[in-house]
């Protein structure tokens, strides 16, 4: 199974007056660390496009268990991997560490989409294509 792991450093903005980094934060990371693991795997955003003709990976659920917080200047680890694959869409797993101990758990799905054949001017899910399947579930 294919995993991207990649350090994050807390900034000033990222935080609340409390010092404690507001929640949508996070999602934001999580967002950046799915799009780089596309890349990393091989996948950029214009093979996205123009290889395989999709217009994104829109999330349409996520949720997020917190364990620890951070704050201003903590460096933080987000590993990222896909759980699994149906048709279209995919499950995203972000586990974040702060030094070795689990501070966060996320959840992502995700669905490929593509311009509909039918009518260009609206979306339609387009199946994974197997050498991204291979790639991210080692099968």
């Amino acid at each position: 199974m294919f995993v991207n792991r990649r350090d994050v450093q807390i900034q000033w903005g990222d935080c609340d007056p409390a010092n404690i980094v507001y929640y949508p934060r996070y999602f934001s990371m999580f967002d950046d660390s799915t799009s780089v693991l596309f890349e990393k795997a091989g996948f950029s955003k214009q093979d996205l496009v123009h290889k395989y003709g999709l217009v994104g990976i829109p999330m349409v659920d996520t949720r997020a268990k917190f364990y620890i917080p951070s704050t201003h200047g903590d460096w933080i680890t987000i590993e990222t991997k896909i759980e699994s694959i149906k048709r279209s869409s995919f499950e995203v797993k972000h586990n974040v560490y702060k030094t070795a101990d689990l501070a966060i758990e996320a959840f992502e799905t995700r669905v490929l989409v593509g311009r509909d054949p039918a009518n260009p001017e609206k979306l339609k899910s387009a199946p994974f294509p197997a050498e991204m399947v291979t790639k991210f579930t080692g099968s």
